[in-house]
């Protein structure tokens, strides 16, 4: 199929070649339940709500520069074929919802080993650092690591595969496939003196079909010269004179020092679903030097302190760390209105000790009159403001409960005790659905109520 904005149905089996032929593992095939495999379209008894992606969208359509999901979409999450078997794990992100999905669906996470959540694709021109703990177990020696990099619509003169034909939906999105994956490879040593090692060129390129895990040679068919697109997807930037594209540093360390505690958390700007504080930063040892990174947790209605900081939701907030004693920020969003929050942070250095937590009680306003649009429980129950079960409910309590006095207060008080619970059930797929069966004769009433 065709890919778009926020949407990628169908396999994608030439996005890793080599990394897939050359990990040792395989997984049950994934296959619609129909096993229609050329059809995006599936019955609504098969498809439950996808909180990832969004419905295809065609080029013309004015969504397709929208940057979030407006509408809510349905899809078949799959089940395992019965025999086949692919290199490529299963998602370990979809919720489960027992009346519409396979029951395959619930081992589906714990089959996956690779995926990790850990930041936002970075922003062209930024650097991206990774930290690896070496097991104890591994010997020193020479070792090599590679990057495998893959990019949609990185379409030149010997790599322009055209849009599916004779399929459904083959109208939606643009053709994505272009030159295949590039491979840069650096060698380093573990256990020798801690010097960096450095990548300026492509190693080679992957199979353009993901049939072999094979590295080519490189050639006048990829790209060269053009930032991000081809040999150039990695960009280049030097350290002490050295211009590379990829840089690795193995190192024996001692370093038992942990960071320091961060200081001055405050909260500058606080609205109903979102916070933005400052902090001073604090050193890579206690006090000194600059922190590797920051980890920002947050917990609702509790203080989050070392003891439950596991508990804590993990905040997607980007923070590029300072020299200590430098005047940081971050943003904490999707977040409930009316809601004491305890928003934590905490300094992680090179070697992944860990500084003490400092956290910040905060509550969040209720949205201001006129501009409530939350339906607290029904929005965790669901997923999406945009559910059609929320804005059914959303529309029956601005025109029917907020009409007269006793229906306002109905609402004040949901608005007092709503987020609470909705925090509870949020995290729980169990009780998201044990709420959506509570709230399925509301709904249905509410439709009826305010339709046309």
């Amino acid at each position: 199929f065709n890919s778009g904005p926020s949407w990628c149905y169908g396999r994608r089996e030439t996005v890793f070649p080599v990394w897939a032929h050359r990990h040792g593992q395989s997984w049950p095939k994934m296959i619609f339940q129909d096993e229609d495999d050329r059809d995006l379209s599936h019955s609504i008894t098969q498809s439950s709500l996808e909180r990832t992606f969004c419905r295809p969208v065609e080029p013309t359509e004015e969504l397709w520069d929208a940057e979030t999901c407006a509408t809510t979409v349905y899809t078949d999450k799959g089940k395992f074929h019965a025999s086949e078997r692919s290199l490529y794990p299963p998602r370990n992100d979809p919720d489960f919802d027992s009346n519409r999905d396979s029951a395959d669906m619930q081992s589906m996470v714990l089959s996956n080993p690779f995926d990790a959540i850990s930041r936002p694709t970075p922003i062209g021109g930024a650097g991206y650092k990774s930290v690896w703990s070496i097991p104890y177990t591994l010997a020193d020696g020479q070792y090599i690591a590679f990057i495998e990099v893959s990019k949609e619509f990185d379409q030149n003169a010997s790599y322009d595969f055209p849009a599916p034909v004779g399929i459904s939906w083959s109208t939606y999105g643009q053709p994505y496939r272009g030159q295949p994956s590039v491979v840069y490879q650096v060698p380093f040593e573990i256990g020798g003196a801690d010097a960096a090692a450095f990548a300026l060129d492509y190693l080679g390129y992957g199979d353009p079909d993901g049939a072999d895990g094979d590295i080519r040679e490189p050639d006048a068919t990829i790209t060269t010269g053009v930032a991000g697109s081809g040999a150039g997807r990695l960009l280049i930037t030097s350290d002490a004179g050295e211009m590379y594209r990829f840089r690795v540093q193995a190192a024996s360390s001692d370093d038992v020092a942990a960071p320091g505690a961060v200081s001055g958390l405050t909260a500058v700007d606080t609205g109903s679903d979102f916070v933005t504080l400052q902090f001073r930063a604090t050193g890579d040892d206690g006090e000194t030097g600059t922190a590797n990174a920051y980890e920002v947790r947050y917990l609702a209605g509790k203080d989050l302190s070392e003891d439950n900081w596991s508990q804590g939701t993990l905040a997607t907030s980007q923070i590029s760390p300072e020299q200590a004693g430098a005047t940081q920020e971050f943003t904490v969003a999707g977040l409930l209105p009316n809601t004491n929050y305890s928003i934590g942070v905490r300094a992680v250095d090179e070697c992944l000790n860990q500084g003490p937590v400092t956290s910040l009680l905060t509550l969040t306003p209720r949205p201001e009159p006129g501009t409530v649009d939350a339906c607290f429980v029904a929005t965790a129950a669901y997923g999406s403001l945009m559910a059609n079960e929320v804005v059914a409910l959303r529309s029956f309590r601005d025109r029917f409960l907020r009409s007269h006095a006793s229906g306002e207060i109905v609402v004040e008080s949901y608005y007092t005790f709503g987020p609470a619970f909705a925090k509870l059930i949020q995290s729980s797929p169990l009780l998201r659905r044990t709420a959506r069966a509570a709230l399925a004769p509301m709904v249905e009433r509410a439709t009826k109520l305010v339709s046309p």
